[in-house]
């Protein structure tokens, strides 16, 4: 089995819905999401002969991902009244309104997918909070 590692980053607000402490409060971090995947086998032919992915690839890929939500404010989608909303995007904020809650967790799975869905053979996706604090999710 062989394997890749790369990394981005992207600076986002949210706050968690139904949470009491301090995540209930709007706030932002610095979200660092280590993407790994892997393959049995290399690459047979051309450019990628002996690779699992040119690391240009993987690495542009990731970031182009990770560029989608930089400075927004993460928004689970029904968390905030339509008004709201409204009132946010009027004021010239950028949302990113997601059919999940915003945790380390749930962007972990979403960041799996997005790879997944442009074709790579994602094996785990970690998104970090904070330097010490993150969350994996592992493509079974």
């Amino acid at each position: 089995m062989y394997g890749l590692k790369t990394e981005s980053n992207f600076d986002g607000a949210h706050f968690l819905t139904d949470y009491y402490g301090k995540c209930e409060n709007l706030h932002g971090h610095r979200w660092r999401v280590v993407a790994y995947i892997r393959q049995q086998e290399l690459g047979a032919e051309g450019t990628e002969r002996d690779m699992v992915l040119d690391f240009g690839a993987f690495k542009r890929i990731l970031r182009e991902e990770t560029a989608k939500l930089d400075h927004t404010f993460l928004v689970e989608e029904g968390s905030l009244m339509d008004k709201t909303i409204a009132c946010l995007k009027e004021e010239g904020f950028t949302l990113s309104v997601l059919p999940f809650r915003t945790t380390a967790e749930n962007l972990a799975r979403y960041f799996a997918e997005r790879l997944q869905e442009r074709g790579l053979p994602v094996s785990q996706v970690d998104v970090y909070e904070t330097p010490l604090n993150c969350a994996s999710y592992f493509v079974e």
